[in-house]
């Protein structure tokens, strides 16, 4: 499948001040395609989520994003501590955010479900061996 856009964002660990940037951007570049906005939305809220949990759990990560004809890709990859329980993690309400992102407004357990419920497609790799890589798809054909 010919490849219309790609292209990698790396995220820092910690750096809140930062929040939210990378997925502007993917918005933004999805809206140059001419993607609808219904794939925008979907496509920037699990950005956002996939930044936001590099931002609290992982020293630093990458949203690679790839947009064919028939749907936007969007691998998430961090170098944080894994997720021991992937089935527990992605249920709404199950949060392990520290202390200090939940007094920002975080961290509500909320992350790993909204990306799910935005995706297509969704898969979770990770362990207690560290690291988390997250496989997003979302079809461009509307649902």
């Amino acid at each position: 499948m010919p490849v219309r856009f790609e292209n990698s964002y790396p995220v820092e660990g910690g750096n809140f001040s930062e929040a939210g940037k990378v997925s502007v951007e993917i918005k933004n570049a999805l809206k140059k395609l001419g993607i609808s906005n219904n794939i925008q939305r979907r496509a920037a809220i699990a950005a956002y989520e996939s930044e936001m949990n590099i931002i609290a759990h992982a020293t630093r990560g990458t949203l690679t994003v790839r947009v064919t004809l028939d749907a936007v890709h969007i691998d998430v990859k961090d170098a944080g501590p894994g997720i021991g329980d992937v089935g527990l993690a992605i249920k709404e309400g199950c949060s392990t955010a520290a202390d200090q992102f939940q007094r920002m407004g975080f961290g509500a357990g909320m992350g790993l479900s909204n990306i799910r419920d935005c995706s297509d497609t969704f898969e979770v790799v990770s362990g207690s061996h560290g690291g988390t890589h997250l496989k997003i798809v979302i079809n461009t054909n509307e649902r």
